[in-house]
């Protein structure tokens, strides 16, 4: 994030390349202030007022919307159609405008943009039937045509054959032992910038002897890629403290994913862009950095391979291995045979996805409980008295309730990402969803569909409160006996499971999409973030050098801010 620093923190920034790398992006995203009164209710800033009547439809906004019912909107049907998409996407986040036509259209609508319309789902009943009863009757359109550059074949923008194979190979990765081992590696990393933050409120040039101003964004950012770099690759990025040509090639192409993902027109496909523009050229430059790397690590790992079943692969002790990473585990596994490149896809996938989604997840957390001291105190005595000064193990996540159920409730209202992509293989009926058409809407084969997780999580018809920052929502039964066809949210329903998703609220909460191509990273991802913002709360007090309205939200793959959320920290009292 291009943050505004000054000379005394320049020591702190310096090696937050997060940082200095995101000014490249901003021009490409929408960013919006986070204007909110006292009370976190208004959390989700500020929106269209939709009691009011939208304002009459301007020459491009007529244009646009007579070319998509010229070349696509007539098989969409008597759809609800959001009309004025074009001047409305103009200056804010795509996902607050979805929200207003929600609020306006229903549960199901069309998008008029441009030559295309989009079908905009911000019902649980409707993305159940397309993510889980109908998952592979749709496939990740757009986004794959975005991503395929970058991940290649990897898990996200794969077609549904290479999908079905390689999550066959890398699900199991994901195992309990892997993830035993894999919380004291994310314990070993939180803990270099804890010991960062220590030596730095050790020194002098800020505003007093006992805190400390960091941008936690960037911080986040960093520790999130050295957590992936090892977990994933076996590999050390080092990024808390240190720069290298792989840690800026990282950042490089993680902005060229997100620019693709929302700039408007894909200038990257026309011929010769990747050698005349100089952000592709660059593109390219990143992209041979990390391909070189990945392939080297790849060919020591197959150098070392020791070749076995996958239940044996499991049964290894993952504790005391020199190597835990999903790498050697894929390359280790009988029969999973593949060629370099899709290993690196593989690879690629997992570090981009992995590694953004983290840091915005913290961020969020850390912004909604600076606002709620009270909350924050709560968790503070949760972590002091499962912990005390002791380091987090597997084991006492478990009793880390109220720390994990904080992560879930940042995710709900600061989804990563905001919107799930499809586009459906053959004809369909959506179901009407709450308030829809009972017959259902058909749509063609070749619809682009955006699943607003954005809307399903603050849905007034599906949360009580939904704009309120409440971690403790998630112990309650919560049915609305209005609604058809939606079980509500049940606690109980998934038995055993540390972390709130997609069963217990039937579809109503969808933090890593749900059905099939659910993320197979998820438990992985929510326990890292645990760990990190445990550590954060054991050591420190924290709070927002300026205000919530100060911190302006910048979104594209995922909800970010702007200039980063600059933060003043405080070893705690009871540690000075």
């Amino acid at each position: 994030m291009s943050a505004a620093t000054s000379s005394t923190l320049s020591t702190v920034t310096d090696a937050n390349l997060h940082s200095r790398f995101h000014s490249r992006l901003v021009p490409f995203t929408h960013h919006f202030s986070l204007s909110q009164p006292k009370r976190i209710s208004s959390i989700r800033c500020q929106s269209i007022n939709t009691d009011k009547k939208k304002s009459s439809r301007n020459l491009l906004d007529n244009a646009s919307n007579l070319l998509t019912d010229l070349l696509s909107g007539g098989s969409i049907g008597s759809m609800p159609i959001a009309e004025g998409a074009v001047s409305d996407l103009l200056g804010r986040p795509l996902f607050f405008s979805l929200y207003d036509w929600f609020l306006e259209h229903g549960a199901v609508y069309k998008l008029a943009f441009g030559p295309k319309a989009f079908v905009v789902v911000s019902d649980p009943i409707v993305a159940r039937h397309i993510l889980r009863e109908n998952a592979f009757s749709y496939d990740k359109g757009v986004l794959a045509d975005i991503l395929e550059p970058i991940m290649g074949k990897g898990l996200i923008p794969a077609d549904l054959d290479t999908w079905k194979q390689r999550r066959r190979v890398i699900a199991p990765a994901f195992h309990n032992s892997y993830l035993e081992a894999m919380v004291k590696i994310f314990t070993t990393c939180s803990e270099r910038t804890i010991l960062k933050f220590n030596k730095l409120l050790e020194g002098e040039g800020y505003d007093g002897p006992d805190s400390i101003e960091l941008d936690l964004e960037a911080e986040f950012s960093s520790l999130a890629l050295d957590i992936i770099g090892l977990g994933v690759f076996n590999y050390d990025f080092g990024s808390v403290t240190k720069e290298s040509p792989v840690i800026k090639a990282v950042y490089g192409t993680l902005f060229e994913a997100e620019h693709r993902s929302t700039f408007y027109i894909p200038y990257w496909k026309i011929p010769l862009a990747r050698w005349i523009v100089p952000r592709q050229r660059k593109f390219q430059d990143d992209l041979k950095v990390i391909n070189t790397c990945l392939d080297g690590l790849i060919r020591n790992a197959k150098e070392s391979r020791q070749e076995t079943d996958v239940e044996k692969l499991q049964q290894r002790d993952y504790l005391n291995l020199k190597d835990a990473s999903l790498l050697r585990f894929l390359v280790d596994m009988r029969g999973a045979d593949v060629d370099d490149r899709q290993l690196r896809d593989d690879l690629m996938t997992m570090l981009i996805a992995g590694h953004e989604t983290t840091a915005a997840v913290l961020t969020w957390a850390v912004f909604l409980l600076a606002q709620n001291p009270s909350k924050m105190k709560k968790a503070q005595a949760e972590v002091d008295l499962v912990l005390g000064t002791g380091r987090p193990t597997f084991e006492s996540l478990k009793e880390l309730q109220y720390i994990r159920l904080i992560v879930v409730e940042a995710l709900r209202l600061y989804p990563q990402p905001p919107l799930l992509i499809r586009r459906s293989l053959k004809s369909d009926v959506l179901p009407g969803g709450h308030k829809g058409e009972k017959d259902g809407y058909a749509i063609p084969a070749g619809t682009d569909v955006f699943i607003s997780v954005y809307n399903l999580h603050r849905s007034p018809y599906f949360w009580d409160r939904p704009d309120d920052f409440e971690p403790e929502r998630f112990l309650v039964q919560n049915k609305n006996e209005e609604i058809e066809g939606w079980a509500g949210l049940d606690p109980s329903r998934s038995p055993g499971a540390l972390y709130p998703n997609e069963v217990i609220s039937d579809f109503a909460f969808l933090p890593f999409g749900g059905g099939p191509r659910k993320c197979v990273g998820d438990q992985f991802a929510l326990m890292e973030s645990t760990v990190a913002l445990t550590m954060l709360l054991q050591n420190f007090d924290v709070e927002l050098k300026g205000t919530p309205e100060s911190v302006e939200l910048v979104t594209g793959a995922t909800i970010h801010t702007k200039n980063g959320m600059w933060c003043r920290l405080k070893k705690r009292s009871n540690l000075r």
